[in-house]
């Protein structure tokens, strides 16, 4: 039977033959309820769609289309198959499909509920305040996503301080002070996924376990607490010393670490997103604490050497060594030595070779981008940035950009930085000339006060502005605290500083170090420091009287090629021996040390 024969019989079809639902037994599934008609009623939608599907069949039958669905087999088969739908208007709106054989029959009513939820869910419009909590809650799940910094903690709904709860872990202990215990399982995965990649330490750990080189060693510290620290925390435990810890910054602690520490049984006293206060109360839980008196200090800023040196003068007296990891804290130790008024030997860190030239060069050179990234989700390329500080930290962060097709620009005061700057293809600046045009400001000098509100307020409107430092007083963040500027929280570390006119700067961190805060750093460099932490911890623990006065020392050289020996094997990389000939001719030791202290690498 052709087309034009099949849309004739239906044309001929009344509507009166269709049954009505008084027509209907009582619990006919066509029997429509008065929530079928109310949902009918309102389906205005579906009835245009009827509509439309009627002119569609009977327009393709004029024009003798010979519609393949219509002809096949298979379409012969589907029950209730439909040629044309009707709409009867004393039905409410109530659907009628007309068969191929003439019947009429009415639409199965779960189709329509189904259809109506649907037009309904779609039609659907956010008042105001829903657009708001929708993006909100869109950009903090972001956030959560991304990693441990911006950390699978966030997404907490407990807002007690952690100073209002009593906790426990299996064992019974509380003394502790962290965001939740619960999470310990999931932190501990955290921490055995970083030990894959802290070769150094774990052969360390695995090497010195029998001897323990730090059998009664009470070590109190204050670094940022993340997996990699864990591990470190968990060697230092392994190697025989008893460790208390706080935290550095107040946002990068993961939370998930802190709890599968304080599981392990560590006197943990962190969380993410303290308070000023909340920082000086943990630091102080740490030291503070009856029956244990702190033989050493693992620091990192100069905070905890700072608070027992002023609060617990008596307890500074007894520490055996400062270890210091950070450019902020080793000018604090070199202030306290220059003044007299440092009574322990202490040992700079930051300034040995493996951490300069791998965790503050390397390091930064991975982890600026993915901080910028996980905060702004800002395309690089083409983007003017200026970055203030060429140090190892400026020069890692000014090679990733640079790479991602950025134009950058620098800031210096050292003529020899500077000069390497512009040997390296950057163009040498005063901030003041360039504010106006970038559009990302990157601060990494360790001093104070190098973006001021002078500069803030000449920046354009959309500009980024960040820090790579340790310490937050490189960007005066304190100026824009102030009545006439509106500040605004977009996503976690990420704030807009609106002006009056309309003009906003996006503040990453409120100032703080980017990459802990907004995201992570490869932990294979960390190894690296972390490596060098516990040696150096060794090295002052274990040194006869007399051989580290009061001052501050570089870590020594063999040191700091042993440490880079044992992250050799990770690459499969073959270091060459020298023969007794090759090393009488250089006057040099067959098994190092290899350069003389003052080489520059």
């Amino acid at each position: 039977m052709s087309v034009q024969v099949v849309a004739a019989k239906m044309a001929e079809v009344e509507l009166k033959d269709v049954p009505t639902g008084k027509d209907l037994p009582v619990g006919s599934p066509m029997t429509p309820t008065s929530e079928d008609k109310s949902l009918a009623k309102n389906d205005s939608f579906a009835a245009g769609s009827s509509a439309a599907a009627s002119l569609t069949v009977e327009s393709s039958a004029k024009a003798g289309d010979s519609s393949p669905g219509l002809l096949t087999p298979n379409a012969a088969k589907l029950p209730q198959a439909s040629a044309m739908k009707r709409t009867d208007p004393q039905q409410n709106g109530g659907e009628a499909f007309v068969n191929r054989d003439g019947t009429v029959a009415e639409a199965p009513r779960m189709k329509k509920i189904q259809f109506a939820e649907q037009k309904q869910e779609f039609n659907k419009r956010p008042s105001k305040i829903g657009r708001r909590s929708l993006s909100r809650s869109i950009s903090q799940s972001s956030t959560d996503s991304y990693s441990s910094a911006a950390s699978y903690t966030d997404s907490s709904d407990d807002e007690t301080s952690p100073r209002d709860k009593q906790q426990k872990n299996s064992k019974g202990n509380g003394d502790f002070c962290i965001k939740n215990i619960k999470q310990a399982d999931f932190g501990r995965r955290e921490i055995e996924i970083a030990e894959q990649e802290m070769p150094a330490l774990m052969a360390l750990r695995k090497r010195a376990q029998g001897e323990k080189p730090l059998a009664g060693a009470k070590v109190v510290g204050c670094t940022h607490i993340t997996a990699q620290t864990a591990v470190l925390m968990e060697t230092l435990s392994a190697l025989g010393a008893q460790c208390r810890w706080a935290a550095c910054n107040i946002y990068s602690t993961q939370n998930e670490v802190a709890a599968a520490l304080a599981e392990g049984g560590f006197s943990v006293f962190a969380w993410k997103g303290e308070s000023e206060d909340d920082f000086w109360w943990c630091i102080d839980r740490c030291v503070n604490v009856e029956g244990w008196q702190p033989n050493m200090i693992l620091d990192d800023g100069g905070d905890l050497t700072h608070w027992i040196y002023k609060k617990y003068p008596n307890m500074f007296k007894k520490i055996k060594g400062i270890v210091e990891e950070s450019v902020t804290g080793v000018h604090r130790l070199y202030q306290l030595s220059k003044a007299g008024k440092l009574c322990v030997p202490a040992m700079n860190v930051n300034d040995s070779v493996t951490k300069q030239k791998f965790d503050n060069l390397y390091c930064c050179r991975e982890s600026i981008l993915d901080g910028l990234k996980r905060t702004t989700d800002v395309m690089f390329g083409g983007k003017q940035v200026v970055v203030c500080g060429y140090g190892e930290v400026g020069k890692g962060c000014c090679a990733a950009l640079k790479a991602m097709g950025s134009i950058v620009y620098v800031t210096e005061i050292d003529p020899i930085c500077a000069l390497q700057a512009c040997m390296d293809g950057f163009r040498l600046v005063k901030l003041n000339e360039v504010i106006r045009q970038v559009d990302i400001v990157i601060t990494c000098t360790g001093n104070k006060n190098v973006v001021m509100r002078e500069h803030l307020d000449r920046m354009k409107n959309g500009c980024i502005v960040c820090n790579m430092g340790h310490s937050n007083t490189e960007i005066d963040v304190a100026s824009l605290r102030t009545p006439e500027l509106t500040w605004e929280r977009v996503r976690s570390q990420v704030d807009h500083v609106i002006w009056p006119d309309g003009k906003r700067i996006v503040l990453l961190a409120e100032g703080r170090l980017l990459n802990l805060s907004c995201s992570t750093v490869p932990t294979f460099v960390l190894s690296i420091t972390a490596t060098t932490q516990a040696l150096a911890l060794i090295e002052l623990y274990n040194a006869p009287e007399g051989r580290y006065k009061q001052d501050v020392y570089l870590l020594p050289k063999k040191m700091d090629e042993y440490v880079a020996s044992l992250h050799l094997p990770t690459f499969d990389a073959h270091l060459t021996e020298l023969s007794d000939e090759q090393a009488k001719y250089l006057g040099l030791n067959k098994n190092g040390p290899f350069k003389p202290n003052y080489y520059r690498y």
